[in-house]
């Protein structure tokens, strides 16, 4: 078996890379792979994928997006923008029950994985997965797991009702939401994290920590008085920020003006605790 190496593409956090250094990078390591995070959880940030695929393809390699809280909420082009494969998360903002990876092959993912010459471990086996999908027109399907039918059953229906409301509303929908919150914490006096509206997230909200404001006091305020859950952040943003996850349903005016007022409260109310 052939080792492989892992690289990364570094930058600063919420600062996307661009094409330059990304161009650099293919030039220096020629991978067979490329994977690029569309919507970056912990820190808000949402990087651009214009002209990725086609620089990708370039170097012959094959580009998987991670486009978990993204898709329904944000734009995503996986065919204009040249992307192999794409998943999404049944439980961000298509609102489904978590365990469940929506996923999608182009045509040359499909081409690689059926000239595989080696065998990955049997439950990654993609393979016997798409015989088991009924997928890549094999003449039987065969059995590889018995999958949940209450999560089949659930994702038909956000899909469902994702595709009555139609994409453009739900991306137009997210983004109003969005722009309300961040003029609320403007009025707040509270800074998101990503700072260029172009790198901004209409799913994920980060919020720069005001100094001398204990996260965890604001969080569980927010929880007790109000029932609304903020996360803090993760990995290089621990004590830094605080992350308001707005899709789904949850993409409403109504909700907006609630976490608002939950911020607020929070926000006096850890002053007054560190008093």
């Amino acid at each position: 078996k052939r080792a492989f190496q892992i690289k990364f593409l570094e930058t600063a956090c919420g600062v996307p890379f661009d094409l330059v250094a990304l161009d650099e990078a293919l030039e220096k390591h020629r991978p067979a792979v490329v994977f690029v995070t569309h919507a970056e959880s912990s820190t808000g940030m949402k990087q651009p994928l214009e002209g990725v695929g086609e620089l990708v393809r370039k170097y012959g390699a094959l580009l998987i997006v991670d486009a978990v809280v993204s898709l329904g909420g944000d734009p995503f082009f996986m065919d204009a923008w040249q992307v192999d494969a794409a998943y999404a998360g049944s439980q961000k903002v298509l609102g489904a029950p978590a365990g469940i990876t929506p996923v999608s092959f182009g045509p040359r993912a499909e081409r690689k994985i059926s000239r595989r010459t080696t065998r990955p471990a049997y439950y990654w086996d993609v393979r016997i997965l798409g015989d088991y999908w009924n997928c890549f027109g094999a003449p039987r399907r065969v059995y590889h797991h018995t999958i949940s039918a209450t999560l089949v059953y659930g994702l038909r229906t956000a899909l469902m009702q994702l595709a009555e409301e139609g994409l453009p509303a739900s991306w137009a929908r997210h983004a109003a939401t969005a722009a309300r919150f961040r003029e609320g914490l403007r009025d707040l006096g509270l800074q998101c994290y990503v700072e260029d509206p172009r790198y901004q997230l209409s799913t994920v909200i980060p919020i720069k920590l005001p100094p001398g404001i204990d996260s965890d006091i604001l969080i569980a305020r927010a929880m007790e008085k109000y029932k609304i859950e903020i996360s803090r952040g993760l990995g290089p943003t621990v004590g830094k920020i605080l992350r308001v996850g707005l899709m789904g349903v949850n993409a409403q005016t109504s909700t907006v003006d609630r976490v608002l007022s939950a911020l607020q409260d929070g926000l006096q109310h850890a002053l007054k605790a560190k008093v």
